[in-house]
């Protein structure tokens, strides 16, 4: 097995530059394995394993804080480009005849990806409309003015130009995207402002006093993430913070639409509660958390908050010294900033579908295999979140984090590309998968057998201390935690 230094990568190099100048001892990292994994140029598994690893050094700065300690980190390419496949293509169900077996794909994904695909325009060029979520897919289709099938999606794209679309799905408050090459998202006034904004951009917004840190036995022991966030991206974010040790309190509302593999993929050691912010009482409930909160993940579209009371601001008068995450698709400004999207928009947009195509051979733009930007994005969300808890404990103030799908597509692209992809294996072999999952017994889902953290660190192993949650299942409250330590 190879192992290259991580000041190879440059992804690693770019979030170390983020987390600033503090000195970090080289042995202190390690990262082995090697793209490719997928069949795709892109270096998902090395990307992946980098941010993998910068997040378990932002996990070290604050254990450090707290025990004056570090700890090695160690991070393989093959198993953090698998975290990609979750939703269920790594998680086994427990079947009557005592042995794991594969959850069959859903009938309502396997439309949503048909659908969900870069087709032809009138002029020539490509556009993917996204079609994830009843609501989503009819107003997708309210402007093609087609019915819910691949032959009526694809003819209707095909009476449109390319801008004309994306801008018309825009305005109907649709996800979609023109299929752009890389050189062309960077020449575009949205792609050229994200292009000029680090991948994980961290703000102090105000000034409190420094909080030190509860007592606890993992970096982020006794602190309290707010999770309002559905599908990938977030939720990953939360999931990642709940494998250091947060508690961290899923809110959602039982009528919002879920994807029900990816709740259950991504809500590991967490807890799940309802609370409708619409209603004033409950809207009060969700203030009484925010004011013992540590950390708020906002997935939302961009604005959808605010409009409710619960924007960045409002959430900082009600917690001084809180850190608020925003995960999104386009980022944090620039003239595509208030539109909604998904994955596979942000493929489509910065140049990912037209590479990959290319690529390949298929001779029109393509999709990678796999959902890698909300995975990479929910693990820069965590980063960047640990990185203002940390310095909040030394310094104080309320911060804002922000990261986007976009920008981790860019970032993806930034690392380079491989040959050599056409025969990767795309999956882990049955031992790699055995060594490195973990079985999560009588959850409301059965008895899971799923990839578990790949993250390895020597004194605080990442872990889910908590069973899988039923949605909305929890009281909304806090647990309880012991004195500050630091």
């Amino acid at each position: 097995m190879t192992t290259f230094s991580p000041r190879s990568s440059n992804a690693f190099a770019e979030l170390m530059a983020i987390r600033g100048t503090m000195p970090l001892d080289p042995a202190e990292v390690t990262l082995t394995g090697a793209d490719p994994f997928f069949r795709t140029p892109f270096r998902i598994g090395e990307v992946s394993a980098a941010v993998l690893a910068a997040r378990g050094v932002a996990a070290n700065d604050l254990w450090e804080l707290r025990t004056g300690r570090r700890q090695a980190i160690k991070v393989d390419a093959r198993a953090a480009a698998a975290t990609s496949l979750s939703g269920g293509e790594e998680t086994l169900l427990r079947g009557a005849d005592g042995l794991h077996h594969p959850i069959p794909t859903a009938p309502a994904m396997k439309h949503m990806v048909a659908l969900t695909q870069p087709w032809a325009a009138a002029d020539g060029g490509y556009v993917l409309p996204h079609t994830n979520l009843p609501h989503l897919e009819r107003r997708v289709l309210d402007v093609l003015a087609c019915d819910s099938t691949v032959e009526a999606v694809s003819a209707a794209v095909g009476r449109w130009s390319a801008d004309a679309l994306e801008d018309a799905l825009a305005a109907a408050r649709a996800c979609g995207g023109k299929v752009r090459t890389p050189q062309e998202w960077l020449a575009h006034p949205h792609g050229a402002y994200l292009a000029a904004r680090p991948v994980v951009e961290i703000t102090k917004v105000a000034e409190s006093a420094p909080q030190p840190l509860p007592a606890g036995a993992a970096p982020l022991a006794g602190l309290r993430v707010l999770d309002l966030t559905r599908i990938l991206a977030g939720p990953t974010a939360g999931l990642s913070l709940a494998e250091h040790g947060a508690d961290v309190l899923m809110v959602t509302a039982p009528e919002l639409p879920q994807v029900p593999a990816f709740v259950r993929d991504t809500s590991h050691g967490k807890r799940s509660a309802f609370l409708n912010f619409t209603r004033p009482e409950e809207a009060d409930r969700l203030r009484a958390l925010v004011r013992e909160a540590d950390v708020f993940i906002d997935g939302y579209r961009p604005e959808r908050l605010g409009a409710h009371g619960f924007g960045v601001q409002e959430l900082m008068a009600l917690r001084p010294g809180l850190v608020h995450v925003s995960v999104n698709c386009f980022g944090s400004g620039g003239p595509f900033a208030g539109r909604a999207g998904w994955d596979q928009v942000a493929q489509a947009v910065t140049g990912i579908c037209h590479t990959q195509g290319e690529a390949s051979g298929a001779g029109r733009p393509e999709l990678t295999p796999v959902f890698m930007c909300d995975f990479i994005t929910g693990f820069l969300g965590a980063f960047g979140a640990m990185l203002a808890l940390a310095r909040r404990t030394r310094e104080g103030g309320s911060y804002r984090v922000q990261v986007s799908l976009c920008q981790s597509a860019m970032l993806l692209q930034r690392e380079g590309l491989v040959s050599g992809f056409s025969d990767a294996p795309g999956r882990l072999t049955p031992p790699e998968f055995d060594a490195l999952s973990v079985e999560v017994n009588g959850t409301c889902y059965g008895d899971l057998k799923t990839l578990g953290p790949v993250l390895g660190m020597a004194e605080t192993p990442c872990r889910w201390s908590r069973p899988t949650p039923r949605l909305g299942g929890d009281r909304p409250e806090w647990l309880a935690r012991g004195p500050a330590t630091s």
